[in-house]
């Protein structure tokens, strides 16, 4: 019996621990080959030296297990280490089939505490990162169904987080980058779904080098597995980078423990019109101020928070 995704070739970013660890194990899991990216820095602030040794050794834990993998230690923010990385796996695999961005960092601080450089550095890490990849992936897809006068198969999941969904006062830049993350997933799905390619993105909840202070207090429980265990994140990147998802296309999905939540996209709660012909600032002041005073702060997210979408 073949696994679901034998003879696929797949690229995971920032791969080297926590869930994109976990993502690498799952997809060669599932049968494919891996090319294992991480700049290796040890600081979740994006500080330290790089290093090669968390791409290698996740790259060997899954050809210990029976797979296909090598590692790729450059950054994604750079942009030419990104066309590195997607030349590597073309190069030693004939093509790339899956492209899973999940590299990122952390540096938050409040909005007007912030840096210019605090800004910049979580903005070009996750957002370009994911544009890098996403661009010279999408140039050897397009390629190749030019080539074959055809769709190909192409998958993309990318990473963004419920601090986008349900804001995350002490994360400006990390919120902002996420937002951006799942513009860029749907401006990129309606541009590649006529060559076969899908995009999606997740908000993943889970216990990571990242998050460790997020939750604080939430201990690891005694038995069963940890609920915040990034284990229940992979699966879902498995199932969205397979065959069986062909049809799942431009989709923002919310997982963690034992849970996936589709999250559809911003409808419209009201709609007021001007009984002349423009608003004025008083028609305005009549309409939405009695609207918003009755609805209590925050309700704008309300689903998000039925969900349990708190601040992560």
């Amino acid at each position: 019996m073949s696994l679901p995704l034998e003879g696929l070739a797949a690229i995971v970013t920032g791969a080297g621990r926590g869930l994109g660890r976990t993502e690498a194990l799952e997809l060669a899991r599932l049968g494919a080959t891996v090319v294992v990216n991480d700049y290796g820095q040890p600081g979740r602030d994006g500080s330290g030296a790089a290093s090669a040794t968390p791409a290698e050794e996740v790259a060997a834990e899954i050809r210990d297990a029976g797979g296909h993998a090598l590692a790729h230690t450059g950054d994604v923010s750079d942009h030419e280490r990104a066309r590195e990385l997607v030349d590597l796996a073309i190069g030693e695999f004939g093509k790339l089939d899956i492209l899973v961005n999940n590299a990122g960092i952390l540096r938050d601080r409040m909005v007007f505490s912030m840096s210019e450089d605090e800004w910049d550095s979580v903005i070009r890490v996750h957002l370009k990162g994911h544009f890098n990849t996403t661009h010279f992936a999408s140039v050897h897809w397009r390629a190749r169904s030019k080539a074959a006068a055809g769709p190909v198969y192409g998958r993309i999941v990318n990473t963004s987080s419920e601090a986008f969904l349900a804001g995350s006062a002490g994360q400006p830049n990390y919120a902002a980058a996420k937002g951006g993350i799942v513009g860029l997933t749907t401006s990129t799905a309606l541009a590649l779904a006529k060559y076969g390619v899908t995009a999606n993105v997740i908000c993943p909840r889970a216990r990571t080098r990242m998050t460790e202070d997020v939750f604080h207090g939430f201990e690891v429980p005694d038995q069963g597995l940890d609920p915040l265990a990034p284990e229940h994140v992979a699966p879902l990147v498995g199932y969205l980078a397979s065959p069986a998802a062909a049809h799942v296309n431009g989709q923002l999905l919310v997982v963690h423990g034992g849970m996936v939540a589709v999250v559809e996209r911003p409808r419209v709660a009201a709609k007021f019109d001007t009984k002349q012909d423009a608003f004025t600032y008083d028609e305005l002041e009549a309409l939405l101020g009695p609207y918003y005073a009755q609805r209590p702060p925050g309700e704008t997210f309300a689903a998000a928070e039925v969900l349990g979408l708190r601040h992560t």
